[in-house]
């Protein structure tokens, strides 16, 4: 398994970087390889939904469920696919806005991809997770 950690500062209200980032319509939005995310059913803790993400030029398909939500401090969304992972969303207020961190854990697809694409991919999900939150930042900020 491998780890991701990264945060930002939004200068937005806390509700609305919760209300925006939990909701999975929203994702391909602000995650640079998420091509779609579909069939939302529910919301908040037990919420599911299916999504599509491009690695590598290959897309590849998956199942989530909110597994753990507290509102306006916590979302946790666990995958199952051919990439198993958990986001982390994490919300913490900051004077006139909020801090947005975002912990992802998963399972790079190796017998599909390889080794020498897995320590590629590696650096890339490190680029794609600023990219993703500097987006969350760009469209949320007045």
């Amino acid at each position: 398994m491998r780890t991701l950690r990264q945060s930002v500062g939004i200068d937005a209200p806390l509700e609305a970087v919760f209300s925006y980032v939990r909701e999975p319509a929203n994702l391909a939005e602000w995650v640079p390889p998420m091509v779609e995310a579909r069939d939302i059913v529910g919301d908040g803790e037990g919420q599911q939904y299916e999504w599509t993400y491009k690695l590598a030029g290959l897309l590849f398909n998956g199942e989530a469920v909110v597994v753990e939500e507290v509102p306006n401090e916590l979302s946790v969304h666990k995958s199952i696919g051919a990439i198993s992972s958990t986001w982390t969303f994490q919300f913490t207020p900051r004077n006139s806005g909020c801090e947005l961190t975002l912990d992802i854990e998963y399972q790079v697809p190796v017998p599909v991809l390889g080794r020498l694409a897995e320590r590629v991919i590696a650096a890339r999900d490190e680029r794609n997770l600023e990219a993703a939150l500097a987006n969350v930042k760009e469209i949320l900020e007045p």
